[in-house]
């Protein structure tokens, strides 16, 4: 029996995901889920900016003003792409458009503020990268209880450390990585022939050593750091299978991220390089560290960035490279949405 205590927004909301979708919307389950978690980012919005719990949601709340800016808080705040604030702005068109045929009344105000929202084209030729949020569960992917699974891991978290480019990282030997003052540092050879020497985050070091005393190459200094399973040297085609596999697998877990057609790896570069100048890392130390010949290429990157600079991101390195441990049970904030939606 349906909660008659609730207001109309959500009552309409569960009876939608829990009576219609799963009957008639002709959906598949992946677009449920896909717009379950829109939902559930709109009560973290409304929860945020109005201070209003999942049982005190009213249409009337759901003005112009805070579809608006649900939306540019998705894509500022949130980092997401412009396909993904679409698809959360569709979200919310098939959910009022449901509403105002059970309740045109109740609906009208959160109706026409969705309708008054425009879809955004997306730039031509958009230089992809991962959000924040992709870039945490792509790295945790890799088995590293398997011998390819921890290569795998360690290739990606080195590829999202360094910046560097797919055959940068098939190129790297053993003598290219070591530990001068307790700093982790690759020696990488780039375009031109041109070297390069960079620091990585401290934790990735940690990691690319344990992989290489585990495997029996920390010694053997010109092997290369990276093997494909049948060569010593994997190829870039190599990476790009790894790539797509885990893409793959990313897909499947988490159907509302990685909605970006293709991704290659070098989108992890570009990835690092715009995650770097919304930390606030000086555009002159990036181009030293990515190995761009001219600054212009690096402020290619300011040009992307500048919809989410707004961002709080504290430290780049702590945040992404440290151990966070999870808030035990009695800590954790109380998720401000129904549980229809989990």
């Amino acid at each position: 029996m349906r909660n008659k205590k609730l207001p109309e927004f959500t009552l309409l909301l569960e009876q939608s995901f829990t009576e219609y979708m799963p009957l008639s919307s002709g959906l598949s389950a992946n677009t449920v889920r896909s717009y379950k978690h829109s939902f559930r980012l709109l009560f973290q919005y409304v929860h945020q900016a109005k201070n209003k719990k999942s049982g005190e949601f009213l249409f009337k709340d759901l003005d112009f003003e805070t579809v608006d800016g649900f939306l540019k808080w998705i894509e500022t705040e949130r980092g997401c792409s412009v396909s993904t604030r679409n698809l959360r702005l569709s979200a919310l068109a098939s959910f009022a458009a449901y509403a105002q045929n059970r309740n045109f009344e109740a609906a009208t105000v959160f109706a026409n503020a969705v309708r008054r929202v425009p879809v955004k084209k997306k730039s031509s030729q958009p230089r992809i990268i991962f959000s924040l949020d992709e870039v945490s569960v792509l790295l945790r992917l890799p088995d590293p209880k398997k011998r390819t699974g921890f290569r795998d891991q360690v290739l990606l978290n080195l590829m999202y450390a360094s910046g560097a480019r797919a055959q940068e990282v098939c190129d790297l030997k053993v003598r290219d990585f070591f530990v001068e003052k307790d700093r982790y540092k690759l020696t990488i050879t780039g375009k031109g022939n041109k070297t390069r020497r960079i620091v990585i985050a401290r934790p990735s070091g940690i990691l690319l050593k344990r992989y290489l005393e585990e495997t029996g190459r920390a010694g053997e200094l010109e092997a290369y750091i990276f093997p494909s399973q049948t060569h010593p040297q994997m190829t870039i085609s190599c990476i790009e299978e790894i790539y797509k596999k885990y893409i793959a697998l990313a897909r499947a877990g988490h159907p509302e991220m990685f909605l970006e057609k293709r991704y290659s790896p070098h989108t992890m570069r570009h990835t690092t390089a715009t995650h770097m100048l919304e930390a606030g890392v000086p555009i002159m130390a990036i181009k030293n560290f990515l190995g761009h010949s001219s600054v212009s290429t690096t402020e290619r990157y300011a040009e992307l960035s500048q919809g989410s600079v707004n961002r709080h991101i504290r430290d780049w390195n702590e945040k992404w490279f440290s151990h966070q441990k999870e808030l035990p049970a009695d800590q954790k904030q109380e998720e401000p949405f129904p549980d229809f939606l989990k």
